[in-house]
């Protein structure tokens, strides 16, 4: 069941990745072959294909709302057995999951978001400058346990 929670800091590592830049077209592309390393790296391809979806409409968010397209990308590897990204960028405005009408060309990422992690949410930075929004999806042994 997906379902959105306050992330746990207590419970993450370092950041694995870290990056700082303006969004253009292709860096969703660029930021799922980074993803993609690491989880290969990690052995969790069984979450690639979620994490890579869930990381573009993140970073389609950003390119569509955020002015300036600037934000803060990282991504972890969970303790438990996963991966957690966040996008951190200077927009308070935090977003929601809506569904549109059939024929709107937006609107639903976030609930592709919701449909393919394990849990994700969004929270004010710590330093009241914009939001993060973030997902864990979990390796099978993981969300089996």
């Amino acid at each position: 069941m997906n379902h959105v929670i306050d992330p746990q800091a207590d419970d993450l590592l370092e950041a694995t990745y870290r990056a700082d830049f303006a969004m253009g077209e292709h860096s969703a592309r660029h930021l799922r072959r980074i993803l993609r390393l690491y989880l290969t790296a990690w052995d969790l391809l069984d979450v690639a294909d979620a994490a890579e979806l869930a990381l573009t409409e993140l970073i389609a968010n950003v390119v569509r709302h955020v002015p300036g397209r600037r934000c803060q990308t990282l991504i972890f590897l969970l303790p438990a057995g996963g991966v957690r990204v966040e996008v951190a960028d200077g927009c308070p405005e935090l977003p929601r999951a809506a569904l549109g009408d059939a024929l709107d060309e937006g609107g639903r990422g976030l609930v592709l978001v919701d449909a393919v992690t394990d849990r994700w949410g969004a929270e004010p930075r710590r330093d009241g400058r914009g939001k993060t929004v973030w997902f864990e999806c979990l390796a099978t042994k993981a969300a089996d346990g």
